[in-house]
């Protein structure tokens, strides 16, 4: 006799043995869009963020799955997971989804992430092509997933990002105003903050060191800086 898995037996894997990213650029711009989201909701603890992680939609069904690019779930605590199980998740899909695009990618497996996140109740799902600058927004419509005509300075219902795309490249912005900066430009942009902060602290030691001078210059004459009179 064949006994049946029990679903808790039922092994849902966190890899699915593909690298997330086959060249640079496409691991630049995942990361960049990734790290950026989760600044954008830094103070929503409500808000999962993730990338190249594993989506299982259906419970007891392992071979159903998909790692987008990147992720956001709203209504989600933050926090780490091998794999995202929709079930144990209060049922709640990932509303938007990236996939960032290499020559590596087949036209059969895109075709199947579409229908993938179609069938799953994905809300938004751009995809971006950093070699051909190609961008693709659908959006959820009537039930189904429907492209967007013009991307151009198109903004996320869900997120409040626009997209912008230039000769060169394609540029976010987030709901302030401000542009998707890579780690890179993060980490320049602090270590920028950090030296401006440097020199008003050594502006206001320089001021307050003149002033006590001067104190001194004026109670060496005799005269009581702090008096009145």
């Amino acid at each position: 006799m064949v006994s049946t898995p029990q679903k808790s037996d039922i092994i849902y894997p966190e890899r699915d043995g593909q690298p997330m990213a086959d060249n640079t650029q496409q691991f630049r711009w995942i990361v960049t869009i990734k790290e950026n989201l989760e600044l954008l909701y830094a103070d929503r603890d409500d808000v999962f963020v993730a990338g190249d992680l594993l989506w299982y939609p259906v419970m007891g069904e392992p071979k159903i799955r998909v790692a987008p690019d990147a992720l956001v779930v709203f209504g989600r605590p933050k926090g780490d997971r091998g794999s995202y199980r929709q079930w144990q998740e209060d049922n709640i899909a990932p509303q938007v989804v990236f996939e960032i695009l290499s020559p590596g990618n087949r036209f059969a497996e895109m075709v199947r992430k579409l229908e993938f996140y179609d069938r799953y109740d994905v809300e938004e799902y751009y995809i971006y092509n950093p070699d051909t600058l190609d961008l693709t927004g659908l959006i959820r419509q009537d039930e189904k997933l429907a492209i967007v005509d013009d991307m151009a300075g198109w903004v996320s219902p869900r997120l409040q990002i626009r997209f912008e795309l230039t000769a060169e490249t394609l540029e976010l912005y987030g709901p302030t105003g401000d542009r998707f900066l890579t780690y890179v430009e993060l980490g320049q942009l602090r270590a920028a903050e950090t030296q401006r902060a440097d020199a008003e602290r050594d502006r206001a030691n320089q001021a307050e060191a003149r002033l006590a001078a001067l104190k001194s210059r004026l109670q060496a004459l005799g005269i009581d800086p702090e008096s009145d009179a």
